[in-house]
């Protein structure tokens, strides 16, 4: 089975890791046969769906940073499964059909039957990725007595068809938060790390951040925030290259995860 995700290690005392679940545009054999989007329809597909280049956003950042965080990477298409849903009732996307394991396309067309048997792609994929996130963040804990995870996405300037709450303010920088997981400190730190970047909102057009569910509730050592990136500042859109707009992303990334390795817990 292709390899799902690959951690990347850091400084051994840094409590920052770097989550990037959505860059990749790679779909293995086995799961493309279950698709029934034609070649150009999927390409199609990825283009509007994936984040692209956030990986290449989140080694800049890691490059440029005082303390090297960790990054863990997913490998695959969020096509494949999608590492941040909940694998079950619970997950509101389940409503348009991009739940764990999407059976719809951005635009609400079919992408897999209904009847679809989730089971070995959440086996296979979801299940192996959410324990190795978990993984991670224990390993963070025992290294610096606290983790926090920086959720690293993008999003289409113009809304698309799935989101369920699209109507809102779609500004450069949306911050996603969670009252448990997000302390105020850090939702600062990226306050001002993204400020050259013009306006910055809070959840909306998307909400909330990635906490495993070993920890999420129930540990305030973990700390997270998610960073959405509007496309249009750094790419052409959809799908299309980077711009000179990545590498300042990159350094603003830097100095939020400066501070969070400094003082932010």
């Amino acid at each position: 089975m292709t390899p799902s995700f690959h951690l990347l290690p850091g400084d051994p005392g840094s409590p920052v890791l770097l989550h990037v679940p959505h860059s990749s545009r790679d779909v293995p054999p086995d799961v493309r046969d279950g698709i029934v989007l034609g070649d150009e329809e999927l390409a199609r597909e990825l283009d509007h769906i994936t984040d692209a280049h956030t990986a290449a956003l989140a080694d800049t950042a890691a490059r440029a940073a005082a303390v090297t965080p960790w990054r863990f990477v997913n490998l695959l298409s969020r096509l494949v499964v999608d590492p941040e849903r909940f694998p079950d009732e619970r997950e509101e996307m389940r409503a348009v059909g991009m739940g764990a394991v999407y059976t719809r396309t951005t635009h609400r067309a079919v992408l897999r039957p209904d009847d679809l048997d989730e089971r070995p792609l959440l086996e296979g994929y979801f299940t192996p990725y959410a324990h190795a996130m978990t993984a991670a963040v224990d390993d963070r804990l025992a290294a610096a007595g606290r983790a926090v995870i920086i959720d690293v996405h993008s999003y289409p300037t113009e809304a698309l068809p799935y989101e369920l709450h699209g109507t809102g303010p779609r500004p450069p920088i949306c911050l996603g938060t969670d009252p448990f997981h997000t302390p105020p400190a850090l939702l600062d730190a990226a306050r001002e790390a993204f400020a050259p970047f013009g306006g910055i909102g809070t959840d909306s057009p998307f909400a909330g951040t990635y906490v495993p569910l070993a920890h999420y509730g129930r540990d305030p050592r973990v700390t997270a925030l998610m960073i959405e990136i509007r496309r249009d500042v750094y790419m052409a859109e959809p799908g299309g290259p980077a711009g000179p707009g990545l590498d300042a992303l990159g350094v603003a990334l830097a100095a939020l995860v400066g501070e969070a390795a400094a003082a932010h817990g």
